[in-house]
C-alpha cells in the first residue's frame, strides 16, 4: 500500500467531518454540505479498500492517487475558509464561489485527463458524482449569484438583497431609534402644545440623527392622528430647486398634487387662497441656509413647517439634538457589530467600551463603525480602536474629525468595495440613485460582472454606509432591483469627497462637482491646460449654452454623469474628445422637460455601453450608429415620435442593444415595430406607460428576448399572441395592466417561462389550457380573488407556485 493511498483516505475523512460541521453550523451551505456529505462517506470505503488491499500501486497511478489526495486537501481547506466565513460576509462568500469554481474545472480536467486511460474503470463513477458534488457545494456560496441573476427576473426571494432593502426602507429598522424618545417627546410638546407656533425646528450636527428623529417622528402614531396622515417629507439640500420645491408644498396644501409644472407659485402664499384649514405638516429636511427656507415657508392656517437643519435659523424655535447618552450609544453599537443590545459573552467588553467612547456617542459614526468591526478579529479590533485613539476630539471643528474618524472604516474595506463607495460622492446629495445606473456604472469602471457589483451594493448596506430604498409594491419581497434605489447620508456623502479629493485636480479618479454650479467650476478652469486623468466626470448646473463650456480634455473618461436643472440644455462639445466612454447619464431634475442640443457629439461614442436618459425628449438620432451600446434607458421622458418613422430604423442605430427600458413615458401609445427587428434584445421593460395601448404583431420576432415587463400600463388590453414564439422567455410581468383580458391561447409553448407576475390584473378570468404545458413555471404571483384561475396548473404541476400578494400600504413619502 502507498503512502499516498493512507493520506487520501485520511484527507477524505477530515473532509466528510468539516463538511458535517459545515452542515451543522452554516444554514448558507447546510444542503450542499449534506449533499457532500453524502457523496463522501460513498468516496471512503473506495480509499479505504486501496488503502488496506496490499496491492502495491504502479507509479504512474500512485501519482495520480497523489493529484486525488491534493483535490481532496483543497476541498478540507475551502470547507475550513466557508466555516470561519459569516453568511453576512457576501463579498467574501462570492470569492469563495469562484475559488470553489476553479477547484471544480481542476477536478473535471484531472479526471478527463491520463487518469482516464489507467484508472477509468475504477473510478468512472466517482468522476460525475464528484463534479456533482463539488457543484452542489459551490452552489451554496455562489447561491449569491444565482439570487441576483433571479433577481433581475424577479424569481426567489434575493435573500440578502431584499434583507438589506427591507431592513433600510422601514422606519422603525432596527437600533436606528435608540435615544429619540427624549427628543420626540420635545417636538411632540412643540407641535401640540403651541397653536401659533407654525414654523419649528430640529437641529444638530452632522450624523447626530435628525433626519432618523424627523422620520421617527413622522411615524408615529400620535403624530399622524393629529395630522390626519396629512404629512409631506422633501429633502431641500445645499441645492435645491426651489420653484420645484414650491410647487411640491403649494400642490400638496391645496389638495392637488399633480400641478402642472408650468404653474407659478406666488411669491407669498397668502392665507385667503388657502380654502382649507386642515391640519398639515410639512417637514422641510436638509435645510442649509435661511434665504432658501423664507421662499418656502409661511404662515397657512392650519399648516405646521418642522425645518431640519445644522443650522439654529433665527426666530426658529429648534429642538437641539443631543448626543446620545452612554448607555444607548453602547447598545446602538453593539445593534451594528453584534447584532444585539448588549456585548456578548464572548466579545472583549474593555476593548468594545474603548471603540465605543472613540465614537464620541454620535449615532452615524456608531452605526458606520460598528458595522465595520462586525464578525472581526480581536487584533483587527484593537488595531481600529489605536487608529481612532490617535485622531482629534470631536469638538468645535467636528465635521473634519468626524470624517476622518470614518475614513479609518473605509481605509479597512477591501480595495474594490472601498472604490465602490467613493463613486458614490459622483451623484447628487439627497438624490436616490437608481440601483441600474449604480450597477452599470461599475460594471463598466471596474470590469467586474454584475454579481460582484450586487454583492458590492449589499456589503455597503451591511456596513451602513449606503441606505437601500424600495419603489411600494404589493408583494414587494418579489419585486426586481428596477424598483430599488440607493441614498447616502450627506456626511458619508462628504466622506467620500473627501477621500477622493486628495489628488490633485489633474490627477483625481473622479472630478466631480460637489453642489450644482452656474458653469464650469473655476478649479476646473485653472487647470484646463493638462488634460484630466479621471475615470469618472460628474457635472451639475443648471442651463448650460455653447459658449459656456470650454475645451476640456478628459482621454481617460469611462463615465460622464450630467446632472443639470433647466428646459435646454447643450451638451458638452468635449464629449466628442472622450474615447474610452462606455457609461453616460443625463438626468434632469427640473420640473419640466428639457430639450437636449448638440446630440450630434453621439457620433463619436464608439466605446458607449450604457445610455441614461431621464426627464428630457428624447432625442431624434437619425444617421447615429451607436454600434457598442447595450443598455438603454429612457426615463420620464417624451418620445415625440423619436423612436418611430424611417429616420428611426432602431436596428440600425442600435444594432446590439440587449437590453431597453421605456419608463413613465406617457406620451407612448404604440411601441414602434422597428423594435422586433432587435435580434439581440434580451430585456425589455414598458413600464408606467399610461398611454401605451398596443404591442407589435411582430413582437414575437424577439427570439432572444428572456425578460418582458409590461407593468402599470392600464390601456393596453391584448397581448400579440406571437409571444408565443418567445422560446427564451422566462419571465413576464403584466401587473396593474387592468384592462388586459386574457393570455395567449398558445402560452404553453413558452418552455423557458419560469414567472407570471399578474398582481392587480382583474379582467384575466380564465388561464389557457395549454398553461399546463408550461414546464419551467415556478412561481405565479396573482391577487386573490383570480388565484382561482391557476388551480388546474397548480395540481398538475407540483413545484408551481401560486403567491397571492399581500396588501401594501405606501410610505414613500418620507422617503421623496
Amino acid at each position: 500500500m502507498a503512502l499516498n493511498d493512507f493520506f487520501a483516505g485520511e484527507i477524505a475523512a477530515e473532509l466528510l467531518k468539516m463538511l458535517i460541521s459545515i452542515s451543522r453550523k452554516s444554514l448558507l451551505c447546510r444542503a450542499s454540505a449534506d449533499h457532500l456529505i453524502g457523496y463522501i462517506q460513498e468516496l471512503l470505503p473506495t480509499i479505504e479498500e486501496i488503502k488496506y488491499s496490499g496491492v502495491e500501486l504502479p507509479a504512474l497511478r500512485q501519482s495520480q492517487l497523489h493529484r486525488l489526495s491534493e483535490l481532496l486537501r483543497s476541498g478540507v481547506t475551502l470547507s475550513h475558509k466557508v466555516l470561519s466565513s459569516s453568511r453576512w460576509n457576501i463579498y467574501r462568500n462570492l470569492h469563495l464561489a469562484r475559488k470553489m469554481e476553479k477547484l471544480e474545472k481542476t477536478v473535471s480536467s484531472f479526471l478527463l485527463g491520463p487518469m482516464q486511460a489507467h484508472i477509468m474503470a475504477d473510478v468512472h463513477h466517482m468522476r460525475f458524482e464528484m463534479a456533482e458534488s463539488f457543484d452542489r457545494l459551490q452552489h451554496s456560496c455562489t447561491r449569491l449569484e444565482h439570487y441576483f441573476a433571479n433577481m433581475k427576473i424577479g424569481v426567489g426571494p434575493a435573500a440578502w438583497l431584499h434583507e438589506a432593502v427591507r431592513s433600510d426602507a422601514a422606519p422603525h429598522c432596527g437600533g436606528s431609534a435608540v435615544g429619540l424618545a427624549f427628543g420626540i417627546s420635545k417636538v411632540k410638546e412643540m407641535l401640540f402644545g403651541r397653536e401659533d407656533l407654525w414654523l419649528l425646528g430640529i437641529s444638530g450636527i452632522g450624523g447626530s440623527g435628525k433626519t432618523t428623529l424627523a422620520i421617527e417622528l413622522c411615524n408615529d402614531h400620535q403624530v399622524r392622528c393629529y395630522f390626519r396622515e396629512r404629512i409631506l417629507f422633501l429633502s431641500v439640500s445645499q441645492s435645491p430647486n426651489v420653484e420645484q420645491l414650491r410647487t411640491r408644498i403649494w400642490g400638496y396644501i391645496m389638495g392637488n398634487e399633480r400641478l402642472d409644472s408650468d404653474f407659478v407659485v406666488p411669491q407669498w402664499m397668502p392665507q385667503f387662497e388657502c380654502r382649507s384649514e386642515t391640519r398639515t405638516l410639512i417637514v422641510l429636511d436638509d435645510v442649509w441656509t435661511l434665504p432658501v427656507l423664507e421662499q418656502l415657508a409661511c404662515r397657512i392656517p392650519g399648516c405646521k413647517f418642522l425645518v431640519v437643519s445644522r443650522f439654529k435659523f433665527q426666530n426658529v424655535l429648534s429642538y437641539e439634538v443631543e448626543l446620545l447618552s452612554e448607555e444607548d450609544a453602547l447598545s446602538l453599537f453593539c445593534h451594528h457589530a453584534f447584532g444585539q443590545k448588549s456585548i456578548p459573552l464572548s466579545a472583549n467588553e474593555n476593548l468594545v467600551k474603548q471603540v465605543v467612547s472613540e465614537c464620541r456617542r454620535l449615532p452615524l459614526a456608531l452605526k458606520v463603525i460598528g458595522a465595520s468591526l462586525r464578525d472581526q478579529t480581536e487584533m483587527f479590533w484593537m488595531s481600529v480602536k489605536s487608529r481612532l485613539s490617535q485622531g482629534q476630539s470631536i469638538g468645535e471643528s467636528y465635521q473634519n474629525n468626524l470624517i476622518e474618524r470614518m475614513a479609518i472604516s473605509i481605509n479597512y474595506l477591501p480595495e474594490m468595495i472601498k472604490e465602490c463607495f467613493l463613486d458614490l460622492c459622483s451623484f447628487p446629495e439627497d438624490k436616490r440613485i437608481p440601483l441600474d445606473v449604480l450597477i452599470n456604472m461599475w460594471v463598466e469602471i471596474h470590469d467586474i460582472p454584475e454579481t460582484e457589483a450586487y454583492a458590492i451594493v449589499v456589503e455597503l448596506s451591511n456596513k451602513n454606509l449606503i441606505t437601500l430604498m424600495k419603489d411600494a409594491r404589493a408583494g414587494g419581497m418579489y419585486s426586481s432591483c428596477f424598483e430599488i434605489s440607493v441614498t447616502q447620508h450627506d456626511v458619508l456623502r462628504d466622506l467620500a469627497l473627501n477621500l477622493s479629493n486628495r489628488a490633485s485636480i489633474n490627477e483625481r479618479r473622479r472630478l466631480v462637482m460637489p453642489k450644482r454650479e452656474n458653469g464650469i467650476p473655476r478649479e476646473w478652469l485653472r487647470f484646463k491646460h493638462r488634460p484630466f486623468q479621471a475615470q469618472i466626470v460628474s457635472i451639475h448646473t443648471g442651463e448650460m449654452k455653447q459658449e459656456d463650456w470650454c475645451n476640456l480634455e478628459f482621454p481617460e473618461a469611462e463615465v460622464l454623469i450630467i446632472n443639470f436643472t433647466s428646459t435646454e440644455y447643450f451638451l458638452p462639445p468635449f464629449i466628442d474628445r472622450m474615447p474610452n466612454l462606455r457609461a453616460l447619464i443625463i438626468i434632469n431634475y427640473s420640473a419640466t422637460y428639457a430639450c437636449l442640443h448638440n446630440v450630434s457629439v453621439f457620433k463619436s461614442l464608439f466605446n458607449l455601453r450604457s445610455l441614461w436618459l431621464e426627464k428630457v425628449f428624447t432625442p431624434v438620432l437619425s444617421g447615429i450608429v451607436m454600434e457598442s451600446l447595450g443598455k438603454l434607458f429612457i426615463v420620464l421622458c417624451k418620445i415625440n415620435s423619436s423612436l418611430e418613422g424611417k429616420e428611426a430604423d432602431l436596428v440600425q442605430v442600435f444594432p446590439n442593444l440587449f437590453e431597453l427600458t421605456l419608463d413613465h413615458c406617457d406620451d407612448l401609445t404604440q411601441l414602434p415595430s422597428s423594435i422586433c427587428g432587435m435580434k439581440s434584445l434580451q430585456n425589455l421593460s414598458l413600464t408606467n406607460c399610461h398611454n401605451l395601448t398596443q404591442l407589435p404583431a411582430e413582437l414575437g420576432k424577439l427570439r432572444s428576448l428572456e425578460i418582458l415587463r409590461l407593468y402599470a400600463c392600464p390601456d393596453l388590453k391584448t397581448i400579440p399572441p406571437s409571444m408565443c414564439d418567445m422560446m427564451r422567455l422566462k419571465y413576464v410581468d403584466i401587473s396593474q395592466c387592468v384592462n388586459l383580458t386574457c393570455f395567449p391561447e398558445e402560452i404553453g409553448r413558452l418552455v423557458s417561462l419560469e414567472k407570471i407576475d399578474m398582481r392587480e390584473c382583474c379582467m384575466i378570468r380564465n388561464v389557457p389550457k395549454s398553461a399546463i404545458s408550461l414546464q419551467s413555471l415556478r412561481l405565479v404571483i396573482c391577487d386573490e380573488e383570480v388565484s382561482g384561475i391557476w388551480k388546474e396548473v397548480e395540481k398538475a404541476k407540483p413545484n408551481v407556485h401560486i403567491q397571492v400578494s399581500e396588501q401594501y400600504f405606501d410610505l414613500d413619502w418620507l422617503k421623496e
